[in-house]
């Protein structure tokens, strides 16, 4: 069969049924896939389109399995931890003083102070500074003395039964006394926010 590209010439969509064959042929082919192509935009794209949503879906699903499959599998262990991490705040409000131990705190420090042989020049409590979680309780000291006893003041305040922290340090020697140091400091102690007791 030769081609001839005559054939194609004068062709009318009036009159489909008189065309040559292989003009016939052409237009069958372009009319499939065009319908295809429509077909396919119309119909497949979305259920592709879903497909993908249906398979990033999966993906978080199955992650989320693995996530809650492990807490499931390890729920006795993160109960017990719970259970400790409880104990252990519980534990450490226990070392937090409430407000009808804040005083006796200032007792605590002086009996420790006079016993590590200082003579207190300053021991007040500052405004309370409100925290996220608990209540800062500063306080001033001022002690003078000899050296040796700074450390065992310190060293018997960490011993105390409740939570104190020693900031801002100073030692200066006493202007009446070249042996005697004097020491500033400031101490704070915490009050959980939660302490109905204020």
């Amino acid at each position: 069969m030769k081609f001839d590209a005559s054939q194609f010439d004068n062709l009318e969509l009036d009159n489909i049924g008189q065309w040559p064959a292989a003009a016939k042929l052409l237009l069958a082919i372009f009319l499939a896939v065009t319908v295809s192509f429509l077909g396919y935009m119309g119909l497949i794209s979305d259920q592709m389109k879903q497909l993908d949503r249906a398979f990033t879906e999966e993906i978080t699903l199955k992650s989320s399995y693995r996530t809650k499959y492990h807490i499931a599998a390890n729920l006795e262990l993160f109960q017990a931890q719970m259970v400790e991490a409880e104990d252990t705040f519980a534990n450490q409000l226990r070392s937090l003083p409430n407000s009808h131990e804040i005083p006796g705190l200032l007792d605590d420090i002086t009996f420790v102070g006079t016993t590590s042989g200082l003579d207190f020049v300053k021991l007040e409590w500052q405004p309370e500074i409100s925290k996220e979680v608990y209540i800062e309780l500063p306080i001033d000291i001022e002690v003078i003395g000899p050296y040796h006893s700074f450390g065992q003041f310190v060293s018997k305040i960490a011993a105390l039964p409740r939570i104190v922290t020693l900031h801002d340090f100073k030692i200066t020697i006493s202007q009446e006394d070249s042996e005697t140091l004097s020491l500033k400091l400031q101490a704070k102690t915490y009050r959980y926010q939660g302490d109905v007791s204020k």
